[in-house]
């Protein structure tokens, strides 16, 4: 049996990860898990435990009274970089129904809530429509519903990204009516009824291809005990953190974290981080016309 990883099979890797998710997620593992998370046979999840062995031997050793692999106190990852985000994705999206429970690894799902978020109204057809267009560099004629008209309106859009803005997913898009690329709102098209090839080109997209860096610091008024709980909360070095951003983003980036408005007009406590660069940054905040937000 080779220890080479670069000969391994995805199907295999995959399993191999999935071990030493559990191991170091759960503390343990065994073959009834790889069993009932990939469908593999008995023989085929004990040549999988055997073969992580092989390549991290003092990762895992067999616990005879639990009847079980147990994590070793040497271990160290040798599949993945164990990684907080990706366990509370999953987390999240079991519990809002996004991922079945069964495709999820994590094997004891601990008590989970989240505040509410409202339920965006986004047709499937609509974003299988908007996505071929972006793969074959299409232009679609869409009827949209904006905030500056009383009545939707026909309109040609050529996109070529998804954005997600914290609460909403937009089409990066040109509007041929307009001549500008801006973001249009999945969950305003109404109907889609054409498309047609375009010349439009996505580096010429500005606002979308350069990036702005926000530096975030604890708010100035905060005691220095808050500042440093503070600056813990934001994975700050040295009370700075920075945080990139796509300039189209900036707008919604601001408002999610709460840099939107003067600092001073909430209680420190309550607005706990500020804007370090706000000069900088102010002169990439432009007005809904030319930054090119949602319609």
């Amino acid at each position: 049996m080779s220890n080479d990883k670069s000969d391994l099979r995805w199907g295999v890797e995959q399993r191999l990860e999935f071990i030493e998710f559990r191991l170091f997620w759960e503390g343990h593992v065994n073959r009834i898990d790889l069993m009932d998370q990939f469908g593999v046979s008995v023989n085929q999840a004990s040549m999988d435990l055997n073969r992580y062995i092989g390549f991290a031997p003092d990762n895992m050793v067999y616990d005879k009274s639990a009847r079980t692999y147990v994590r070793g106190p040497g271990f160290k990852p040798q599949f993945l970089e164990p990684d907080a985000s990706r366990y509370l994705a999953q987390l999240r999206s079991v519990a809002d129904g996004i991922l079945d429970r069964e495709d999820s690894w994590i094997a004891d799902l601990p008590p989970y809530a989240a505040s509410p978020t409202p339920v965006r109204g986004v047709d499937p057809v609509t974003l299988r429509s908007v996505v071929g267009a972006i793969r074959r560099s299409e232009a679609i004629e869409v009827k949209y519903q904006s905030l500056s008209n009383p009545e939707p309106r026909w309109r040609w859009i050529a996109p070529h990204a998804i954005a997600f803005d914290g609460f909403r997913w937009h089409a990066r898009a040109y509007c041929l009516s307009d001549e500008v690329f801006k973001d249009f709102l999945l969950s305003r098209m109404i109907e889609i009824r054409g498309s047609t090839e375009t010349a439009v080109v996505p580096a010429e997209d500005a606002e979308w291809n350069n990036d702005v860096v926000l530096e975030i610091g604890p708010h100035p008024d905060l005691s220095p005990t808050q500042a440093k709980v503070i600056a813990l909360d934001y994975g700050m070095d040295g009370e700075k953190a920075a945080i990139k951003v796509r300039r189209a983003l900036l707008y919604y980036a601001l408002r999610r974290l709460g840099l939107d408005t003067d600092p001073g007009a909430r209680a420190p406590q309550d607005q706990q981080i500020v804007l370090l660069n706000a000069a900088q940054i102010s002169s990439s905040a432009r007005p809904p016309s030319a930054s090119g937000r949602s319609v």
